[in-house]
């Protein structure tokens, strides 16, 4: 492996917590810019002398840019989750990791079998009850943060009142209703999904629908109309039994992934009622992201990143990530034409990437015709993205932005206060510079991809995964 400054950099723990630190800023924040961005990604790519293998495994790291009237105030700190302190106090993995097996005996690995004890390390994403903002991951716990502070407040248990052991981290809010839409999930002698809403507050779900299937797909991720939900059922899932076993042999959910003899189903539901509309099938994809989803002459429009194959989740082991020469999954951004009479979902590929984390104007256009996706595109050579693309649904053309040997974040969209067009706002991503040892804020114009400012943070931060922009003009969700 290289000594030198290169994409690893990504990969690599980080345990210096700021408080809050006022950024140098170069250039300029719009002045209408207010508002908090919370990330969320890995900290610790350890647990005392264990290794962690996958990247959905290290430990969370909230990190947190308040910005107002031009200034940029920082700070990080780990989550207080129960895996955390566990690998703090003991050294060791507390509860199956998708990655990691747990480093207990036997008889606690059975005994949280039996228990149903899951993970609660919420290295996923951020999702907002109320006042309250909380890390999330694909547990049934969400951990409740204070945004002055970071510091873990509390628990919220996301499967009360549902029959489900799991819900999805990415949900999709409708600001109308001020309600959630989510999927819980259970896996036993069938795999069982229901989708359900919540209320903005936090309060008790409301169940729609329950899914059945013989087999386990995964599922990571859903789209929403104006009149639909539309579920993608990967045809990529776990083998049951061998995850089973895995409390005995130390298998995970990794080992356990594999393909089904299933093709790529999308479920077409009723928003209102859970009512399936219809169901459509396309060749075998896997899929973590969908951009947005549309109603048009009798079909359902969606755009999603899709994969060839299992190597989506079995190629983001930690290993493979830092080599010389990564084996790196390969997504696309594609459209599929659902019809909502059901057979064949037509395929046409917008972008070929390597790309992911899909974004749009989501606060003016989810569930409705979009013209543009932003997305984190990766040029070779890198187990990291090089680039940030504008994908111009209508046109077909893409504006980049880079900068040479850095790595941006997603890229995450805030509108401009009463914008005209669909691309008036701005994207603001987290840039990982190797060389400099250091993270860097980025804001763009949305628009022109022109640099308007830059924070500079007096670390590097490892790599994130999703965050949320909370401010006056967007107090929901700015993304899916």
């Amino acid at each position: 492996m290289s000594d030198s400054p290169d994409y690893r950099a990504g990969f690599r723990t980080q345990t210096e917590e700021i408080e809050n630190e006022r950024l140098p800023v170069d250039g300029a924040f719009p002045a209408w810019l207010t508002g908090d961005l919370v990330g969320n990604g890995p900290g610790r790519f350890e647990a005392g002398e264990t290794e962690l293998r996958h990247w959905f495994d290290p430990f969370a790291m909230l990190r947190r840019f308040r910005i107002e009237d031009g200034t940029v105030t920082y700070a990080n700190r780990f989550v207080e989750s129960r895996d955390y302190a566990f690998a703090r106090e003991h050294g060791g993995v507390r509860t199956p990791f998708p990655g990691t097996p747990p480093d207990r005996p036997l008889w606690t690995r059975v005994r949280q079998l039996l228990g149903g004890t899951f993970p609660d390390n919420p290295v996923i994403g951020v999702q907002r009850f109320g006042d309250e903002v909380a890390a999330i991951t694909e547990s049934p716990t969400a951990l409740t943060v204070d945004l002055d502070t970071l510091e873990t407040t509390g628990r919220i248990d996301l499967t009360e009142g549902l029959d489900s052991d799991l819900t999805l981290a990415h949900v999709h809010y409708d600001r109308d209703a001020d309600a959630f839409f989510n999927l819980g999930v259970s896996y036993g002698r069938e795999t069982v999904y229901t989708l359900f809403t919540r209320p903005g507050d936090g309060g008790a779900p409301t169940p729609l629908t329950r899914l059945r299937f013989d087999e386990a797909p995964y599922v990571h991720s859903f789209a929403l109309t104006d009149r639909y939900v539309v579920v993608t059922v990967n045809a990529f899932g776990l083998d049951p039994a061998r995850l089973l076993r895995g409390t005995v042999t130390r298998e995970t959910f990794l080992d356990a992934f594999q393909p089904l003899d299933a093709p790529l189903r999308f479920l077409v539901l009723d928003r209102s009622t859970g009512e399936r509309v219809a169901t459509a099938t396309a060749p075998p994809a896997f899929v973590y992201h969908h951009a947005n989803a549309y109603e048009r002459d009798g079909e359902v429009v969606v755009d999603l990143v899709a994969f060839d194959d299992e190597r989506a989740v079995t190629g983001l082991e930690l290993s493979n990530l830092r080599r010389d020469d990564p084996d790196l999954p390969r997504g696309d951004l594609c459209r599929y034409a659902v019809p909502l009479n059901g057979g064949e979902a037509a395929r046409e590929v917008l972008h070929r990437g390597p790309v992911e984390f899909p974004v749009i104007n989501y606060r003016a256009v989810n569930g409705e015709r979009h013209r543009y996706v932003y997305l984190a595109e990766t040029d070779g050579g890198s187990s990291l993205p090089t680039d940030i693309a504008k994908v111009d649904a209508e046109s077909g053309t893409v504006r980049r932005w880079r900068e040479s040997g850095t790595h941006p974040g997603e890229p995450l969209f805030v509108p401009a206060p009463d914008g005209d067009d669909e691309d008036d706002g701005v994207l603001l991503s987290v840039v990982l510079d190797p060389e400099a040892d250091r993270s860097s804020l980025v804001c763009l114009d949305a628009e022109t991809f022109t640099e308007l400012g830059r924070a500079r943070l007096p670390h590097r931060l490892p790599y994130g995964f999703h965050g949320q922009f909370y401010g006056p003009r967007v107090p929901g969700r700015s993304m899916a």
